[in-house]
């Protein structure tokens, strides 16, 4: 009897999970650069004589007042924009446990596991350095999450190719992420519910899974549906973000006869450069502009919650990753791709711990009393962001000779068909073709010497 194989950690993608994590990740890197450019305005506003300017506009309230939407420009950036992120967010939760690399339990256990550790430890050395100075607990979720397009932004800035396996593990790390922030801020972050507006948008959200079995995709039907269930979660004290979640989860991911593609992955083409490009930027223009003068910077390492924020992002990210991947290959007898090592899988845990967007939200969430330490919280992620950016630049820079290699083996396609010659490899045809390619060639070559040879013999010859 054979023995049974052992399963590979960060092994080569399926050709259609390789297209799409690198579609997915190409938008989500120009969105990522768009978001970097709107923190460092957010910077220099909150930093300048236009401060005051910038503070009103954040300030500023509009909207209906009896549906209780009278909201601030940044409560409607945090509340409504930040719902086309975690719809986004929902649908690719939604693919990843139908189509992706969580449709498998046993491939899905080690991102999982690392996800997962990859959030426990932040939060416990927030409450470690937080408790033994002293201070809150209240921000302990802050440096749980990773931002996904902050981090690709960074490796554009950096000019640093990940192998298609580490790029995937990152996404995939930063969907469970996702899934792990929007379970704490519907659990935790949700004080008083309004039970009826909250089965109302429930009742919605019912009639939208019924319009979509039921094959009816028309915008007009849809859109101002989605404003019903956005409006009656917000009423009902439940994070307003939660109703994007809920729609993107009902989406159906499988594609039918006669479809190229399925409602999903059409709905997500559509909108995550919106989310990506435009939702997500506005959001960090109005979160982001925290004043960083020298005061400020040096109480973010002085008290103990931003410390603690700092330390969990910078320290507790990469510990907890790379811990939770490293057991998790040990229990399950996984071999690491003979590509890589462990020390790539270091890197990818140090550049989780960028997490942005979702923490300045946690941040904001979490002392709604106290506007000034959540200020501060806020300074604390931008540190702990670009201190975990810097530490995963260094140690990918180290490795990037090998990125390059493994990237330009993965993208050879000599028989130009459209397909990496790595996945063509068992398949006759594709050495029939590189035979008659490398025929060709040496033909070539025998011709060229051979009109070499001639003209040679011609300017040896008598005049």
């Amino acid at each position: 009897m054979a023995a049974p194989t052992s399963r590979k950690f960060l092994g080569r993608l399926s050709l259609p999970e390789r297209t799409f994590v690198t579609d997915a990740l190409r938008t989500e890197t120009v969105g990522g650069v768009i978001l970097l450019m709107a923190a460092i305005v957010a910077l220099i506003l909150a930093n300048t004589p236009l401060s005051g300017l910038y503070g009103d506009i954040k300030d500023f309230s509009f909207g209906p007042r009896a549906l209780h939407l009278h909201l601030s420009v940044a409560s409607w950036a945090a509340e409504g924009l930040l719902t086309i992120f975690f719809f986004v967010a929902g649908i690719e939760l939604k693919r990843e446990l139908v189509a992706g690399e969580l449709r498998d339990p046993k491939a899905a256990a080690l991102p999982v596991i690392a996800a997962v550790c990859g959030m426990a430890v932040p939060a416990l050395v927030y409450v470690a350095v937080s408790a033994s100075g002293g201070g809150s607990l209240e921000g302990w979720a802050v440096p749980t999450a990773t931002d996904i397009a902050f981090a690709l932004a960074v490796l554009a800035v950096l000019g640093t190719a990940l192998p298609a396996a580490l790029r995937a593990f990152l996404l995939t790390l930063a969907v469970v992420d996702d899934l792990g922030a929007i379970l704490i801020i519907a659990i935790f972050f949700t004080q008083h519910i309004n039970f009826i507006a909250l089965g109302l948008s429930v009742a919605a959200l019912v009639l939208v899974w019924l319009l979509h079995r039921k094959g009816v995709r028309t915008a007009w039907i849809h859109l101002p549906l989605a404003v019903v269930v956005w409006a009656l979660m917000h009423a009902s004290g439940v994070h307003a973000t939660i109703a994007g979640v809920a729609m993107g989860l009902m989406l159906r991911c499988t594609v039918r006869e006669g479809e190229e593609r399925s409602p999903a992955e059409r709905v997500e083409h559509r909108l995550r450069p919106v989310s990506a490009g435009v939702a997500v930027p506005l959001f960090a223009l109005f979160a982001a502009g925290v004043p960083l003068s020298g005061g400020a910077l040096a109480d973010v390492f002085s008290r103990p919650e931003t410390l603690g924020v700092v330390l969990g992002l910078v320290v507790g990210k990469a510990v907890g990753v790379f811990g939770g991947s490293w057991c998790a290959a040990r229990f399950t007898k996984a071999e690491l791709n003979e590509d890589l090592a462990w020390a790539d899988v270091v890197a990818v845990a140090a550049l989780a711990g960028i997490g942005f967007t979702v923490s300045l939200l946690i941040g904001e969430l979490a002392f709604p009393a106290d506007p000034t330490l959540a200020g501060e919280i806020k300074a604390a992620v931008l540190v702990g962001s670009l201190s975990a950016a810097l530490f995963a630049g260094i140690l990918l820079k180290l490795r990037n000779t090998t990125y390059q290699r493994l990237c330009q083996e993965e993208e050879r396609d000599e028989d130009m068909d459209g397909i990496p010659d790595v996945y063509e490899l068992d398949s006759p045809e594709y050495h029939l073709r590189m035979a008659a390619i490398h025929e060709a060639k040496a033909a070539e070559h025998r011709r060229l010497a051979e009109v070499a040879a001639a003209n040679d013999s011609g300017d040896d010859g008598p005049a």
